[in-house]
């Protein structure tokens, strides 16, 4: 059995830069010599080294007047707190989960910073403590609000709004943190039956409409529930959102519900879904994208 392969030379490799201008930043590797120290201030992502500025990290240089700052191009999620987060739970320990939120270290939920079923709002007795693992265990998928942040750094979460919680059945991908829009919100009802968390720390859940688990009436609801089937139709559309999201990533563009929508509407034309993870597809949704947000900009 022989399956098609797909060869391009390199003079035909698609570039998957959509930059409305043709100036690339400078790059800096780590070590680097930027300047002398008499002419910049020294920002995140540089060291100085006798009299000169040098960058530590792999990265593009931004000024701000002589401040310098070098921005790596990956990077661990550095949280804020008010930030939307999506997590997976990691260990279930004394009065609280650690959980993976794609930051340095092990974010922490505390028991007294979730809802616990019923929604009632009551002190955490012995018996919810041993009743932990059944609210939330290692390997769940979580949307919780970033509470404050410890001396280490790392992030104390809570899910103490019903949109917060426990998440069912969806996808998870997986962008890089700098590329998520902060917004005021990052829960989306998408017209075609989506619904979309935008993490800021980079980790977007993607769920059927039908099969939303943060819906009003959750506290009324039991915490194990049987999964249903999804239809044909809505994991295609699931697929097609997944995908776009993976072409605005290949282009470096900034992903919000808008260039999502935008990216969406302008895959239709490509009937086959995975279609879209070819390279000139991916080039050619994250252009008109672009091109439609651009319009958008220069009215305003």
């Amino acid at each position: 059995m022989t399956g098609h392969v797909s060869i391009k030379l390199a003079s035909e490799r698609v570039n998957h830069s959509v930059a409305s201008t043709n100036e690339l930043p400078r790059f800096f590797t780590p070590g680097e010599v930027i300047s002398g120290m008499q002419d910049f201030m020294r920002g995140h992502g540089t060291h100085t080294e006798g009299d000169v500025l040098k960058s530590s990290v792999a990265g593009v240089m931004q000024k701000v007047n002589k401040l310098v700052c070098i921005r790596p191009i990956r990077s661990r999620y550095v949280g804020e707190i008010g930030d939307v987060v999506v997590g997976r739970v990691t260990e279930v320990q004394q009065k609280r989960w650690k959980v993976e939120t794609n930051s340095r270290l092990d974010s922490v939920l505390q028991l007294s910073s979730v809802n616990l079923p019923g929604g009632e709002l009551r002190r955490r007795s012995a018996e919810d403590e041993q009743m932990m693992r059944k609210h939330l265990q290692e390997g769940d998928l979580i949307s919780a609000e970033v509470k404050s942040l410890f001396s280490d750094g790392s992030l104390s979460l809570h899910t103490r709004s019903m949109k917060y919680g426990k998440l069912g059945q969806g996808t998870l991908v997986n962008v890089y943190p700098s590329l998520i829009k902060r917004r005021k919100n990052h829960f989306h009802q998408l017209p075609f039956g989506i619904s979309l968390i935008i993490g800021n720390n980079g980790y977007i859940w993607i769920s059927s409409q039908k099969h939303d688990d943060n819906s009003e009436d959750k506290a009324e609801r039991p915490e194990t529930q049987e999964l249903e089937p999804i239809s044909r139709s809505d994991r295609e559309a699931m697929a097609r959102v997944k995908n776009c999201i993976a072409a605005l990533v290949a282009s470096k563009m900034m992903i919000d519900d808008t260039s999502i929508m935008f990216a969406y509407e302008e895959s239709l034309k490509y009937e086959c879904v995975k279609k879209l993870l070819d390279p000139e597809a991916m080039l050619d949704v994250a252009f008109l994208t672009q091109h439609r947000i651009n319009d958008i900009v220069n009215q305003q």
